[in-house]
């Protein structure tokens, strides 16, 4: 997992597979994060698998930031990645972006 800053946002470049093992990970790494930035964004356009402890780790992340009034983005989630939270419906609950304006 990589960090970057882009003004405001802090980027948190995600790649590989998002599974049980490394679920924890993401988890720390987003809740770490989110009280030194205005606002996060995950990038997700390398993650190849995510499972459910994977998207369970965005979901605390996001909560998190919501109860702060912290911005949270998806971004660019790769296919595989979007057709998860398509189907747990999640694209609904998530701001999900292609890119940061």
């Amino acid at each position: 997992m990589a960090e970057s800053r882009q003004g405001d946002w802090l980027v948190l470049s995600v790649s590989g597979e998002v599974d049980l093992s490394w679920s924890q990970t993401l988890r720390t790494a987003v809740l770490k994060a989110l009280p030194g930035t205005p606002a996060l964004a995950v990038r997700l356009d390398q993650v190849a698998y995510i499972d459910s402890s994977g998207i369970a780790a965005l979901v605390e992340g996001f909560q998190q930031a919501r109860s702060r009034n912290q911005p949270f983005v998806l971004l660019a989630p790769s296919p595989s990645v979007r057709a998860v939270l398509e189907l747990a419906r999640l694209d609904r609950v998530f701001q999900i972006r292609e890119q940061l304006d």
